[in-house]
């Protein structure tokens, strides 16, 4: 499974397709995250946790992971 990264929870996605792995807190992640929610390309894997992650994929959409930047920065760099 070396082309799909663990982003949590038995969550994948395809290495190939991720753009940046940034982290939620700052201001323009938050306006890019309303956007997205109000266009309903927004994909939530966090089950209920606390947002640790934003995945910005090719697609237009971001893909909020209840995993730190760290762990999946790492997790796409061992491929």
């Amino acid at each position: 499974m070396k082309y799909v990264v663990n982003i949590g929870f038995g969550n994948y996605v395809n290495r190939e397709r991720i753009i940046a792995v940034v982290s939620p807190n700052s201001a323009p992640i938050r306006k890019i995250k309303e956007q997205m929610k109000d266009s309903g390309k927004i994909i939530d894997v966090t089950q209920g946790r606390k947002t640790r992650s934003v995945i910005v994929m090719d697609s237009g959409h971001i893909v909020l992971s209840g995993i730190a930047v760290e762990t999946i920065s790492e997790r796409v760099n061992e491929g």
